[in-house]
């Protein structure tokens, strides 16, 4: 096959409408074959002679899309050295923009012989292996231009591509778990209706199945096992041919862009799926292990593990930042998303030993003019010492708030201790992000993710069932704690199914009507359960799909109240961290931004704060002098708001603050559906059920919410 030298940048497989550029970076390899493979599953070896500064390129004409291909890299077999070159594995291209195929297990995966892992297996892969595959980028997006919503103005609902459309009636069978089926009309519309901004999608990056998931009949469902960066997942695409997936992901995106609705990927740059050293060589171990991985400096022969997976990515060398940095950029110019998800952040963070917020990926990130402007959130933990680092990341990240996650539930159910906390949370968490210049959108609050109960198993559940992952129920969090009035799992009693409803109304509007950025998991709005399973990683099936048909038709309809009345009103959704300092409104009425209230109406003092048993609290919010935009400067007037808490197991009386408040209070929100709308005047008292929040509202303003919120 004729080959000319080509260049060395690009990395990956490039098209150029008359041929395409084939790149690898290897530092210790010592030779590269490039393997095209034809349609009956056959290569063709062609040895790569160019090379400058680690990348080895060539140059094939008349090769173009739909091209398969792989490699194979030449060097020393050293486990000890760190080391594990072997050109009997087929290796798939980390910048490979597409990928045929999956990886059927077989030892040949494997560059270590089963009977001693220091000794080289020479048997052949590539029978076994996904393929990459050459695409043309080209698409019409249709003039596509991205929403880019404002954070403050933002709800996010974190799905899984299968998860959220598998079940879904409307949506044709065929399109049933694939991109397709998040971009049909059913979806969108679902979506808008719940005012959501952003779809948060679970890992769309190619992934693998862990052999012993395969093994015990299971998959790797939640997709957190990448193999390619660049790739979107072929498994979810309901077209055939490794292409398909890229331009029905395109599809996708311009669909829901077309909705206003961005969409934020799931990614997991901080391991691969090759695992441990006794995991397969796919690509990266057998490209170049030293220089993409983590290797204990003790032992080179292990990896470093801050992921729980097996193994950690090298963020401390130039190519892996490098691989890193242009998967992001990808996926932002060429499949136009609006911003990531970093899954296991702080891992990213670790140059050294230590988690460091100034390490070199985010200086790259802070620096990089297309990454940089899109939505950056991070899950501020890893698995390695000091690995929780919520509040600490730089100024231009958001992060998902396990602080706020806690809090919330402690609260609700009726954990001791938890007030001033909990207004701490409802406010933005100010004490988590203020000091470095932040404001309350770099809080992503949630009640519930991926990761745990779902909203009805989390006031269903007192302890966890996840026999279905055949680990003996041994994964997952441990307990649940006290939220299933005394019942496990599903009941017929009223009672009981009355507490659960009303708990799963009032997390939801906490969630919505906090200060900073709500997350909502999908199903959580209708209800989905897990029957108690709160670790459904390996669970392709029924128990983690969103059964429509099942839907609870209340419960979505109060969601989507409550985030219509956040959406009306931006007090609820604040571009600073209150001051409390008093607002001079147009009626002349000066009053703090905000008032926290004892039930009997008068302003919490230092020490009731410290009130270890206490369990009710009111919350007045200013609607006057909103600031609206940073272009303009201008404040705008919203009304004035009550809110009303009672985590109490028992009712309790609350007394409506004294007029200078307000005269008269209209109900609009209740997640108990039992208290009277009359009566609402200043010094009146409010009889509140067990576990419900109220909101109230005064009677004048330039924005008012729906008629219909008190569901």
């Amino acid at each position: 096959m004729l080959v000319w030298p080509g260049t060395a940048y690009p990395l990956g497989a490039t098209f150029d409408g008359r041929g395409t550029n084939f790149t690898l970076f290897t530092r210790f390899g010592t030779a590269v074959t490039l393997c095209p493979v034809d349609k009956d599953g056959s290569e063709v070896l062609v040895p790569m002679t160019e090379v400058d500064g680690y990348v080895w390129h060539g140059y094939l004409p008349g090769v173009g899309p739909g091209q398969r291909y792989g490699y194979r890299v030449n060097g020393s077999y050293e486990p000890n050295a760190g080391h594990r070159f072997n050109p009997n594995k087929f290796l798939l291209d980390p910048y490979a923009k597409a990928v045929e195929g999956a990886a059927h297990w077989d030892h040949a995966l494997f560059a270590y012989g089963q009977e001693d892992p220091q000794q080289r297996d020479d048997s052949d892969s590539l029978p076994h292996m996904m393929l990459g595959v050459v695409i043309d980028t080209a698409f019409d997006w249709k003039g596509d231009v991205p929403p880019k919503i404002p954070y403050h103005d933002s709800v996010i609902y974190e799905a899984h591509v299968k998860g959220l459309t598998q079940l879904h009636p409307e949506i044709p069978e065929p399109l049933r778990g694939t991109y397709a089926g998040v971009a049909h009309p059913s979806i969108v519309a679902h979506l808008k209706k719940l005012g959501i901004t952003a779809i948060e999608l679970m890992p769309v990056q190619q992934f693998i199945h862990d052999r012993f998931l395969i093994d015990r009949g299971l998959t790797n469902y939640w997709g957190y096992n990448t193999v390619g960066f660049f790739a979107p997942h072929n498994g979810y695409a309901s077209a055939p041919g490794a292409a398909s997936a890229v331009t029905e992901f395109k599809t996708m995106v311009r669909t829901l862009h077309q909705a206003g609705i961005e969409v934020i990927l799931d990614v997991v740059y901080n391991h691969t799926g090759e695992g441990d050293h006794l995991g397969p060589t796919l690509s990266f171990r057998g490209i170049d292990n030293t220089s993409y991985y983590r290797l204990d400096e003790a032992r080179p022969e292990l990896y470093v593990d801050y992921t729980g997976t097996g193994n950690s990515l090298n963020v401390r060398t130039s190519h892996t930042l490098q691989l890193i940095m242009d998967s992001l950029r990808y996926w932002v110019t060429e499949m136009h998303v609006d911003g990531f998800r970093f899954d296991l952040a702080a891992a990213l963070a670790r140059e050294f030993y230590d988690v460091d917020k100034l390490s070199s990926f985010f200086d790259l990130v802070q620096q990089d003019p297309i990454v940089s402007q899109v939505k950056l959130i991070a899950e501020p933990w890893d698995l390695g010492p000091g690995g929780y680092q919520v509040g600490n990341f730089p100024p231009n990240w958001s992060e998902w708030n396990g602080k706020y996650r806690d809090t919330i539930r402690d609260f609700w159910r009726g954990e001791p201790s938890t007030l001033g906390e909990f207004a701490s949370r409802l406010t933005g968490s100010a004490d988590l992000y203020e000091h470095s210049g932040r404001r309350p959108m770099a809080s992503i609050n949630f009640v519930t993710a991926h990761d745990g109960f779902t909203l009805a198993d989390l006031v269903s559940y007192s302890d966890k069932h996840n026999q279905a992952n055949g680990e003996d129920n041994r994964d997952g969090e441990t307990n649940n704690r006290s939220w299933n009035g005394g019942i496990e799992g599903p009941t017929h009693d009223p009672a009981v199914l009355l507490l659960r409803s009303r708990r799963q109304r009032s997390l939801i509007a906490t969630l919505l009507l906090s200060q900073g950025v709500p997350m909502i998991l999908h199903g959580d709005e209708v209800g989905r359960t897990q029957h108690g399973n709160n670790n459904a990683y390996a669970q392709d099936s029924a128990l983690s799909w969103i059964n429509w048909d099942s839907a609870d038709e209340s419960l979505l309809e109060f969601t989507i109240a409550v985030s219509r009345l956040r959406a009306a009103h931006p007090t609820f959704h604040r571009r600073r961290f209150f001051s409390g300092r008093p607002v001079m409104q147009p009626d002349g009425k000066q009053l703090p931004d905000v008032v926290w209230l004892r039930p009997d109406g008068s302003p919490m003092t230092p020490s009731d704060w410290t009130q270890s048993t206490e369990l009710a609290l009111g919350m007045y919010l200013n609607g006057g002098g909103i600031r609206c935009s940073d272009l303009t400067g201008s404040k705008m007037t919203d009304s004035d708001f009550l809110l009303y808490f009672n985590a109490d197991a028992e009712a309790r009386t609350f007394t409506l603050p004294p007029a200078q408040y307000a005269q008269d209070w209209d109900l609009i929100l209740d997640s108990s559906r039992e208290v009277p709308r009359t009566g609402l005047t200043a010094g009146g008292v409010l009889n509140i059920p067990p576990y419900t929040i109220l909101v109230l509202r005064e009677p004048v303003g330039t924005i008012h919410a729906k008629d219909h919120l008190n569901t």
